[in-house]
């Protein structure tokens, strides 16, 4: 990583230099600054796009690198940077403007986005906020929140009615950010929070659609035969997919935590192979009282994570093919989908059909919890295995660990799931399928 100041200094308007090692980090010179930039394609969209990092030389050339490798990071993990700063800066313009008078809907939404939100909540939640309060006010943004009417409310939620969640959330959030604009004193004591009152559980999801047939919102748990089926089916997926759906039914872990595995996190301990899922990288990160995930790998789950540490050593297990990072969830959602017997993206595309149908990466998820129970498996300790918080004033006085009731439990799903498998596997033998 070459950096030469003195060719710096002599940058033109309209110059830039290129460092190598940094594929994408620029130096672009104006009339009155020098800014490092990242210049990159969108994942989310194809789009070359790029973002400032700081300026130089109050940025040095070790700070630019490491802003760079952040943004990356970013990018390859699926954000789009250039939007999320053009997203924060609508919704962030006007909330000055509070103070001076007579709040607008869109200004007590960026208050709320800004002083709340973004402060507790991860990025990728406080982008798709953030991206609702910019998509979905419509008129309304412009009112006057402390005037704003119960059927002015109710029109925007209903305008929206044919998404219900969307709208359910959009409700939620603007009920959340009226509620901290009172707090705050932004709002007259006396103002209603309509959001609060209208559609009261009216906006509710109808399921979705399969082929044209409507299934309803009930959730997709595998039968015993059905899962066995697929254990023998795996195979004809990539191995990345493979071993990724592999993790799934062997350690009941949520799909995010899966691909973003490092090598660095797993350990022999006592002959057997733990993976440590920091805490940072589970669903519970917000919870102060939350602990790393700890999941001992067994079977099939151990053999999986041996032979990708072998090749990935102490990065990413399931890193990407496009650069820097690791592969995205959506990858493993997207390639069952692909082999689903109703898909018909590139339908003269030749490809294995799956035989066991309609299901996606995390009900193989919910199939492992619903094994655990089948096989006999105490609540609690089912509970711990998938990473669930044990609710109210359990989860506040019960600290204990579990770690000998995981390994105890991962091995009896691990010899459940191969007699399930080898149970398919001798009836297609016997011409029973």
């Amino acid at each position: 990583m070459k950096f030469d100041p003195r060719a710096a200094k002599l940058l033109k308007p309209g110059e830039l230099l290129t460092i190598d090692g940094c594929p994408g980090l620029r130096l672009v010179a104006s009339d009155t600054r020098r800014t490092w930039t990242y210049r990159y394609r969108s994942k989310v969209d194809g789009k070359v796009k790029q973002v400032a990092l700081g300026q130089w030389p109050a940025m040095p050339i070790a700070a630019a690198a490491g802003a760079w490798q952040a943004a990356r990071d970013a990018r390859d993990a699926g954000r789009d940077l250039a939007d999320e700063r053009r997203i924060a800066r609508a919704t962030t313009s006007k909330p000055a403007m509070i103070s001076r008078g007579s709040p607008t809907v869109r200004e007590v939404a960026s208050a709320y986005l800004a002083g709340h939100v973004e402060k507790s909540r991860k990025a990728k939640g406080a982008t798709e906020v953030a991206r609702m309060f910019e998509k979905m006010l419509g008129n309304v943004a412009d009112l006057d929140a402390p005037t704003l009417t119960r059927s002015q409310a109710f029109e925007l939620i209903e305008s929206h009615a044919g998404i219900p969640v969307q709208a359910a959330k959009l409700k939620a959030e603007l009920g959340a950010a009226w509620d901290y604009a009172l707090d705050a004193g932004r709002l007259p004591e006396s103002t209603p929070n309509w959001w609060r009152q209208i559609l009261r559980g009216k906006l509710k999801s109808t399921g979705k659609k399969i082929a044209g047939e409507k299934i309803g919102t009930s959730k997709r748990v595998l039968s015993a035969s059905e899962l066995g089926a697929l254990i023998d089916w795996l195979p004809n997926f990539s191995r990345l997919v493979e071993d990724a759906l592999t993790l799934y039914l062997w350690t009941g872990t949520r799909g995010a935590e899966i691909m973003a595995m490092t090598g660095a996190e797993v350990n022999e301990e006592g002959g057997c192979l733990w993976w440590t899922i920091p805490k940072a990288k589970t669903k519970n990160a917000r919870h102060a009282n939350a602990t790393d995930l700890r999941v001992p790998l067994v079977g099939r789950a151990e053999r999986v994570v041996r032979r990708r540490m072998a090749q990935c050593n102490a990065g990413y297990l399931f890193p990407s093919e496009s650069g820097p990072g690791h592969t995205q969830q959506k990858v493993i959602s997207e390639s069952v989908f692909f082999r689903q017997p109703y898909c018909e993206i590139r339908p003269k595309w030749a490809r294995a059909r799956l035989t066991v149908t309609r299901w996606s990466p995390h009900d193989l998820r919910r199939t492992t919890r619903t094994t655990l129970a089948r096989i006999g498996c105490p609540s609690e300790i089912a509970e711990a295995i998938l990473g669930h918080m044990q609710p109210g004033i359990v989860g506040t006085y019960n600290l204990h660990a579990y770690d000998a009731e995981r390994l105890e439990w991962l091995t009896k799903l691990d010899a459940e799931l191969e007699r399930l498998a080898a149970g398919h596997f001798r009836s297609l033998g016997a011409g029973q399928h």
